[in-house]
């Protein structure tokens, strides 16, 4: 079955080339593996370039029309039989039997003014600043179109001459034999590179070109809650196209800079904090320093070593994939506490009149099971059964 490559840009079957070509451009600025490296996007995007070609070329777009499928060469016959038409598309073997009087190809030179590429370009960002975003002149070093010649490459009062090599179609013809007879290929003329006319006088500044490369300042807006790893798109900021064509997109992917304090996970962020086994075991109101400034967090009397406090709403913006912020995560408070390694005299003797008090020493430490006997009498006597 025929591949519906209408329905793979998207477009009607009337569509003209103009909406052909902007709905290809659509496509692929989506799923370029540059922006999107998922394996369905590559292939996607390689069923998407391979329909533009066939939609624009007149010819091929004929077969479609017709029910064919111009990319669908076919295999080797039985037997091992080499196939006839074995280095020829499709379009030159209809060339040679239903083309123009002798074999002329309906095809025509391709435009010299070409889409323009895409263009990256890297930022380091601070944890506050993915917090409330930024604007920043960026430098981009890209192509930009020739201010002498407006992009047609021709040095001033000159203009584009026909290609003689080819007549003006941008190719030119072989005729090989074949069981079947004469088939008439074509491949693009090695003179004009397949555009029909040629530059006798080039502009001096872009050489032809149309675009010359220039290093310009741009600004760049990043909207809050961007993380590490993600792009905006500066839209027709990229490099210009050959022959003044419109510019691609330029991307700013971002580096996030890691944090002394802070470790992001998504939307929310975590830390550390140390206390000492005195204040755990009292409780109080901390100062704790946030994204938002310093703020108080209350340690309830008996904080355990490992435990989790939850500050919400103190942590990233959430950057939905349209853009807009949808709320803040929230801040994560690992509370470890510090147990002293080095006691004085004092110290040691008020230690242990607690441990009395409460009934920690060793001899309490031994009957605390609620079994009438500690850990290790209860060892004993599993060995002794």
């Amino acid at each position: 079955m025929a591949r519906d490559y209408y329905g793979i840009l998207g477009v009607q079957r009337n569509a003209g080339a103009d909406e052909i070509k902007r709905a290809y451009r659509k496509l692929a600025r989506e799923l370029h593996p540059d922006v999107n490296p998922d394996e369905e996007a590559q292939h996607k995007f390689k069923e998407v370039t391979a329909a533009y070609e066939v939609l624009s070329d007149p010819q091929k777009r004929k077969i479609v029309d017709m029910g064919g499928d111009p990319l669908d060469n076919g295999g080797g016959g039985a037997g091992g039989m080499r196939d006839p038409f074995a280095g020829f598309g499709l379009g030159d073997i209809m060339d040679a039997f239903f083309g123009a009087a002798g074999g002329a190809s309906t095809r025509g030179p391709r435009s010299r003014v070409q889409p323009g590429a895409d263009a990256l370009i890297r930022m380091r960002l601070t944890l506050e600043e993915c917090l409330t975003g930024v604007s920043r002149e960026l430098t981009v070093d890209t192509a930009i179109l020739c201010e002498l010649c407006r992009g047609s490459g021709c040095a001033e009062g000159t203009s584009p001459e026909v290609c003689e090599t080819c007549g003006g179609r941008g190719e030119i013809q072989a005729v090989q034999r074949s069981f079947l007879g004469q088939v008439v290929t074509a491949r693009p003329c090695p003179v004009c590179r397949g555009l029909g006319e040629v530059i006798p006088d080039p502009c001096r500044q872009c050489a032809g070109d149309g675009r010359v490369r220039s290093r310009r300042t741009i600004v760049a807006k990043v909207p809050p809650g961007v993380a590490d790893g993600m792009r905006v798109r500066l839209s027709g900021q990229g490099e210009v196209g050959p022959g003044g064509g419109p510019a691609g997109d330029l991307y700013v992917e971002v580096e996030e800079q890691p944090h002394s304090t802070f470790e992001r996970s998504g939307a929310d962020l975590h830390c550390t904090l140390r206390v000492p086994m005195t204040t755990a075991a009292l409780g109080a109101v901390l100062p704790l320093e946030t994204l938002d400034g310093v703020e108080e967090l209350e340690l309830e009397p008996g904080t355990q070593h490992g435990m989790e406090l939850v500050m919400s709403g103190r942590g990233m913006p959430k950057l939905r994939q349209s853009g807009r912020v949808d709320g803040r995560g929230d801040l994560h408070v690992h509370v470890d506490v510090e147990v002293p390694t080095r006691l004085d005299a004092r110290q040691q003797e008020l230690l242990r009149e607690l441990a009395t008090l409460r009934g920690e020493d060793e001899g309490g430490l031994a009957t605390t099971n609620g079994k009438g006997g500690g850990f290790f009498s209860r060892m004993r006597s599993h060995r002794t059964r």
